[in-house]
């Protein structure tokens, strides 16, 4: 079997035009292979330099094979499963700036480079006041852009046309607007002056995004039937799944910098990143974590089984379209558009998501994905919805514990809610455990006894489901 480098397979060459920090499996599983179509489709002409942005990663397993890399992309598309391999050649190479700082501060030389990409982990867009100026590299990453810039801003004497577009890709919401805010802290931590601070507001933008795609990354299960496929030794083979959908918070003026709508490509220029985070949150998290419980305790593992069956299959519908999506602001076909593409992924049959992973901090999950929309269904419907509410105590039944058939049914949470949650089970009294879960402050930060009929209602599905078990009262209510 061949190497993979570019003497052993054709590969295209384009000037470098992104600088992209990270070169984790979710980049290149997602950005690079944006980047990717839109020199294919939309002549974009852009090839990416990965910049390592800690101490420690796989810029040398990159460089070891001139950063080409297999992309292989699962799942269903309009029912029909997809499961395809193509190589990425979009990225030039790849510096770690803690051993080649000089090659990455020439970044900010070339006149032709205009994107700053990235993706840091959620811990990555941080202020760290420890960093200096003269550090090689500062260790945060806003620090090493903010230095870059710096540099950029002296090269080119201020000249408004040398200005960077930046997309962050880190799973915080308003993303952009962290990041904006360290640099700035940075600018003045550093004395950098009145001139560079104008110049990085009026050349620069720094956007927030919204990404998504699952990317389960190595794939080790598949690994030798790919390699057997592609007949090329790729250490870096990255798995996806089909689904795709970038949205980000700019002007229509960057959006024709960045053609990724003449590609074909899910990625959208939005005046507000808000109502889709929302989406999201709610239409993908939200079901998730109520059909996890009901799921589990009607005998199901994964996903995929409780989408596919025929009672919980009804249930994670009823709460995607007949609840949770009632709730929402945007177009009612763009919403059942994004709710049946969820479904689909949901139902992906290369990929095996147990619901008791999902389990882990369910509280705090459906306060966050769930809450608001049981509360805007009853205002807007004057009655509150089913599904939401029994999921709520299919959470509260599953912090029980005890068994499941032979499985030991072991909730993971809050120490401060596991204690809460086994004293109030173990005095025995369905009404008390009710009361007790929807009155703590800990776990709510408000008293949910107070919603109009939501006490009785959990005591109800409480009751029917140590009574009659799961299945019988998800029955009970389609």
């Amino acid at each position: 079997m061949k190497a993979l480098n570019r003497q052993t397979v054709q590969a295209n060459k384009y000037p470098e035009r992104i600088i992209q920090f990270g070169e984790g499996n979710f980049l290149r599983a997602f950005v690079d292979w944006i980047v990717y179509n839109m020199n294919q489709k939309a002549d974009f002409n852009s090839s990416v330099v990965v910049v390592q942005p800690i101490e420690k990663g796989m810029v040398d397993m990159l460089n070891a094979q001139d950063c080409l890399y297999h992309l292989n992309l699962q799942g269903l598309d309009k029912g029909k499963e997809v499961n395809s391999i193509e190589m990425i050649d979009v990225i030039s190479r790849a510096l770690n700036p803690y051993s080649q700082n000089d090659e990455f501060m020439k970044l900010a030389e070339n006149p032709e480079i205009r994107f700053v990409i990235s993706n840091t982990t959620e811990a990555g867009i941080a202020f760290d006041p420890s960093c200096k100026l003269t550090d090689a590299p500062a260790s945060s990453y806003p620090g090493k852009l903010t230095q870059l810039l710096f540099h950029r801003f002296k090269t080119f004497n201020g000249a408004a046309d040398k200005g960077l577009i930046i997309f962050p890709c880190e799973l915080i919401f308003l993303n952009g607007k962290e990041l904006k805010k360290c640099i700035e802290q940075y600018i003045d931590l550093w004395n950098l002056g009145a001139d560079f601070k104008k110049w990085f507001e009026t050349a620069c933008g720094v956007y927030c995004t919204l990404v998504d795609r699952i990317v389960p990354g190595y794939p080790r299960a598949t690994i030798n039937e790919i390699l057997d496929k592609i007949q090329l030794e790729d250490k870096m083979v990255v798995q996806a799944e089909i689904f795709h959908l970038w949205v980000i918070e700019a002007p229509q003026s960057i959006a024709k910098e960045f053609p990724a709508d003449k590609a074909g490509l899910n990625v959208l220029f939005v005046p507000s990143e808000a109502p889709y985070h929302e989406r999201k949150v709610t239409l993908l998290n939200g079901p998730h974590t109520v059909l996890s419980p009901v799921g589990y305790l009607s005998g199901l593992n994964t996903v995929r089984e409780c989408c596919e069956d025929a009672v919980i299959g009804k249930f994670v519908h009823k709460v995607m379209f007949e609840e949770l999506l009632e709730t929402l602001n945007l177009p009612k076909a763009e919403l059942e558009k994004f709710g049946h593409d969820v479904m689909e992924r949901f139902c992906n049959p290369f990929v095996k998501h147990f619901v008791t992973s999902i389990m882990l901090n369910s509280f705090p999950k459906f306060k966050t994905r769930d809450l608001p929309g049981l509360k805007t269904y009853l205002k807007r419907k004057g009655e509150l919805p089913a599904g939401l509410v029994l999921g709520l105590a299919g959470i509260i039944t599953y912090y029980k514990g005890g068994k499941r058939g032979e499985d030991t049914i072991t909730p993971n949470d809050d120490q401060a809610i596991m204690n809460l949650l086994t004293s109030l089970w173990a005095k025995g009294n369905i009404e008390g455990v009710a009361k007790g879960v929807l009155g703590s402050e800990l776990i709510w930060g408000e008293d949910l006894n107070a919603i109009a009929g939501l006490t009785d209602r959990v005591i109800a599905y409480l009751n029917s489901i140590q009574e009659k078990g799961m299945l019988e009262t998800v029955k009970s209510i389609l």
